[in-house]
């Protein structure tokens, strides 16, 4: 739980947003129990406004900078302005299936 707590601070104190949902996805994929290398960030900041879906990544992947050199192998964003967030009901989209580290059929 260390680093899922480590990018819930960072992300609390960059962008001061008004929902924050850091989910560990690892489970889903081929690695050990209890690993903390798979995340989903659903993030709504009123400092997205203006921003393209790019430039908040960007944002979200400098502030994450060394969980993402380091222990996290995957992060799912989903970043939004409060407007948009309304908009869309505070829906969160589902991940999909994963199909490495052995998990993929093959068809041949």
């Amino acid at each position: 739980m260390i680093v899922q707590q480590s990018i819930e601070k960072k992300l609390r104190d960059g962008l001061s947003p008004g929902h924050l949902q850091v989910m560990n996805e690892s489970h889903m994929h081929s690695v050990p129990a209890n690993s903390e290398t798979h995340f989903k960030v659903v993030v709504v900041s009123d400092s997205f406004a203006g921003k393209t879906r790019v430039a908040r990544h960007q944002t979200i992947n400098r502030l994450l900078a060394d969980e993402l050199a380091g222990p996290v192998h995957a992060l799912s964003i989903q970043a939004h302005t409060p407007e948009e967030w309304t908009a869309r009901g505070g829906a969160v989209l589902d991940s999909p299936e994963c199909l490495g580290g052995g998990k993929a059929t093959s068809t041949g």
